[in-house]
């Protein structure tokens, strides 16, 4: 039986929060083998049909209106209110989880399941013997950083970057002695399979059929496959000399087959289309730049491989997005379009100016951080480990990295 159990407390808004609950199960399964036993729950939507309608109704909004976001983040904003000592709605589900499961920590990955959680953990489970901790993914402070993601009782408060953890700690007075700084949270396989040139060359020309002397334009989408793909299009073909294209759907069959129909009807400009995938990572490699909305998780592996970005602001930007808007754009590390024009006016410029493009990426490049994931997991069970009864404490191997 598994020394140590941890529940990891996510939604399927966006597809970043999964992205990381998923990462974190891999990398503790990669250092500690079986010796510890991590339980993934999607609590918002299991847990109640509001919740669940909730969730739906944020996915919907990202695909079709995002300037709607805007109400509807400061509604989400009332949960800090409602969940200020328990769990509002889906108390029961949550409940009935922590007494069949005992976990000795509660991991959440979700600015929603933070404030309410911890509090209802540590009354079933007793405080001694469970710990809480949060991973934030926002890359900077200020509007759109929910208040959600601050519960003042936690043990550990994981901040993607130093910037945000200045944030949470002078606009929400969260324990600096609580907060530690490790970067992206990122599958193992992102750190594994980096493809050398040669490599790189094959992946062009043989998986995806494009030209290895053409620069390769991403326009890439999250899980739920919010895009403006068919807008971009025409842009780029005015452009076909010098670009081509590589293009992902997400989980939105309805745009993948509109595009593979304006694919087969504009062969003059080479293009490669998929639905979702699972080579994200693969694809920032052999791209020249990427254009996508402001998810964190598409946008933390841009910068892990230096691809530069173009953020998507059709239909307006997000709140939660404005935080990685922001935080590359505070330093010309990355462009902003709001209509077609805005990017005709980009290849435009870079195809008579190159140096403009080469200056950007060197910008951009500049942005990189380390990240270490193997010791956010390090962090995690330990903080686990603690909860343990005292003679119950055994030596947990770590297998490898």
């Amino acid at each position: 039986m598994p020394a140590v159990k941890i529940l990891v407390l996510t939604s399927s808004t966006g597809g970043g929060h999964d992205a990381r609950a998923i990462a974190f199960r891999k990398w503790v399964r990669k250092l500690y083998g079986w010796e510890v036993e991590v339980r993934v729950e999607s609590m918002l939507e299991d847990s109640s049909r509001i919740g669940r309608f909730g969730v739906a109704l944020y996915n919907f909004i990202q695909k079709r209106a995002p300037w709607l976001h805007h109400p509807y983040y400061m509604m989400v904003e009332c949960l800090s209110y409602l969940n200020r000592s328990k769990v509002t709605l889906g108390g029961v589900y949550y409940a009935e989880v922590i007494r069949n499961f005992r976990p000795h920590l509660v991991f959440s990955v979700h600015d929603c399941l933070n404030r309410g959680y911890f509090q209802v953990a540590r009354e079933i489970l007793g405080e001694e013997n469970v710990r809480c901790a949060t991973y934030c993914s926002e890359f900077s402070g200020g509007y759109g950083y929910s208040r959600n993601w601050i519960e003042p009782s936690v043990n550990l408060y994981i901040s993607r970057t130093k910037t945000a953890k200045d944030f949470a700690v002078g606009r929400f007075n969260l324990d600096p002695k609580k907060i530690v700084v490790r970067g992206h949270f990122l599958i193992p396989r992102i750190y594994d399979e980096r493809l050398s040139a040669y490599e790189r060359h094959r992946f062009i020309t043989e998986r995806l059929g494009l030209r290895a002397d053409r620069k390769i334009i991403f326009l890439a989408t999250g899980g739920t496959g919010a895009n403006n793909h068919l807008a971009l299009l025409p842009t780029i073909k005015k452009y076909s000399e010098t670009y081509q294209v590589l293009i992902v759907c997400g989980r939105n069959n309805e745009a993948f087959m509109k595009v593979r129909q304006w694919q087969k009807n504009n062969p003059d400009l080479r293009c490669h289309v998929e639905g979702y995938c699972n080579e994200m990572h693969l694809f920032m490699q052999v791209s020249d730049l990427v254009v996508t909305r402001g998810g964190t998780t598409t946008c933390s592996e841009a910068l892990h491989f230096e691809c530069p970005i173009v953020f998507n602001g059709f239909g307006g930007v997000m709140p939660q997005e404005k935080l990685t808007v922001k935080y590359f754009l505070q330093d010309d590390a990355a462009e902003l379009i709001g209509k077609t024009d805005d990017f005709e006016r980009l290849l435009m410029s870079w195809s008579r100016f190159p140096d403009r493009f080469t200056d950007l990426k060197q910008r951009f490049r500049g942005m990189r951080f380390k990240d270490r994931p193997s010791e956010v997991i390090y962090d995690l069970v330990d903080l686990a480990h603690e909860a343990l009864p005292q003679g119950e404490i055994p030596a947990l191997k770590i297998v490898g990295e």
